[in-house]
C-alpha cells in the first residue's frame, strides 16, 4: 500500500495536539510513516517497542554525565518520541489499533521516562553529590504521573457528564430534522474585525491543529529531557517545567471544577426540555 503524506496528515494526524508535536515531530514522523506503512510486518506494538529501546539508549546516554552524552541523550529522546507517536499513526491508517496496544504504549511511555528521569537525575547525583538532583528526581517522575493520571481521570468525569446529558436528551435530538442541527464551528466563529487579541491567538491555534492547552505532559517531558540537556541547565529548566506544568494543571482543574458546578443546573434544564418534548415530567420519565 502506497500512501502520500497528504493522505497520511488526513487519516492519522489528530484535529488538535500538543505544539511541539505539530511543528516538531508531525512532519518528520509522517514521512517515516510513508516508508514503513507498506509493511504490515511492522506493528505499532513493535514500534513501541523500539521506541521503548531508543529511550534505554538516550538514558544510556544521560547516564555518562558529561556535555556531549548529555546532548547524545536529548537527541535519542527526541528520536524516540518521534517513533513513538509513529505507532499511533500507523495503527489508524491500517486499521491495526486494539486496547491492548493503547495500554502497552501508555505503560512502556512511562517506563521510558522513570528510567530516564533515573539515568539524567540520579546519574548527577552521582556524579557531584547534591541532593537537590534526587529532589529533582522525586519531582520529575510524580509530576509526570500526576499529569497522566489526572488526565485520565478529568476525561473520565466529563464524559460521564456528557453520556447524563446525552441520556437526557436523546428523544429531542433523535426527533430533531438534519436541518435543524446548528454547525457549532461556524457558531463560534468570530469576525476578526471583532475578536480580541486572545480570541485571534486562540483562532490562529485553531488554524494549525495547536491545542490552547499550551503546556502538557507532552512539553514537559520534552523541556527536561531535551531543552535541559541540550543547554546544560538541568535545575532551573526542570523546576520552571514544573512550575509551568502546575500552572497548565491548575488551570484544567479550575476549569473541570467549574462545569461540575454548572452540571446539576444543566442536567435539570435538559431535563426540562425533554419533558417539554415528551409531555412528561421528570419523575414520570424516571420513576422510583
Amino acid at each position: 500500500m502506497n500512501v502520500t503524506l497528504e493522505e497520511i496528515r488526513e487519516r492519522t494526524y489528530k484535529p488538535r495536539d500538543a505544539w511541539w508535536t505539530v511543528l516538531l515531530v508531525d512532519p518528520i514522523a509522517a514521512r517515516l510513516v510513508r516508508l514503513v506503512a507498506p509493511h504490515r510486518r511492522i506493528t505499532p506494538n513493535m514500534l513501541t517497542l523500539f521506541a521503548t529501546v531508543l529511550g534505554l539508549v538516550a538514558a544510556g546516554c544521560f547516564a555518562m554525565q558529561t556535555r556531549w552524552w548529555l546532548v547524545a541523550g536529548a537527541l535519542l529522546f527526541h528520536l524516540s518520541f518521534i517513533v513513538d507517536c509513529m505507532d499511533g499513526k500507523i495503527a489508524r491508517l491500517n486499521g491495526t489499533g486494539s486496547i491492548f496496544g493503547a495500554w502497552f504504549d501508555f505503560v512502556f511511555d512511562r517506563i521510558r521516562v522513570f528510567i530516564c528521569a533515573l539515568a539524567l537525575f540520579g546519574g548527577q547525583y552521582l556524579h557531584t553529590d547534591r541532593i537537590a538532583y534526587l529532589w529533582l528526581l522525586a519531582v520529575v517522575v510524580f509530576l509526570d504521573l500526576f499529569r497522566y493520571l489526572n488526565g485520565s481521570q478529568m476525561a473520565k468525569v466529563r464524559l460521564e457528564m456528557r453520556t447524563k446529558l446525552d441520556e437526557v436528551l436523546l428523544p429531542v435530538r433523535a426527533a430533531r430534522e438534519p436541518d435543524e442541527t446548528e454547525d457549532v464551528e461556524e457558531a463560534d466563529e468570530v469576525p476578526a474585525r471583532n475578536a480580541s487579541s486572545k480570541q485571534r491567538v486562540g483562532a490562529f491555534l485553531r488554524r494549525n491543529r495547536i491545542r490552547t492547552h499550551l503546556f502538557s505532559g507532552i512539553e514537559y517531558e520534552m523541556t527536561v529531557f531535551i531543552i535541559a540537556p541540550l543547554t546544560g541547565w538541568l535545575i532551573p529548566v526542570t523546576v520552571a517545567a514544573g512550575i509551568l506544568l502546575l500552572i497548565f494543571e491548575s488551570w484544567l482543574v479550575s476549569k473541570l471544577w467549574r462545569q461540575t458546578q454548572a452540571f446539576p443546573a444543566r442536567l435539570r434544564a435538559a431535563e426540562e426540555q425533554a419533558a417539554a418534548f415528551t409531555g412528561l415530567t421528570p419523575y414520570e420519565k424516571h420513576p422510583i
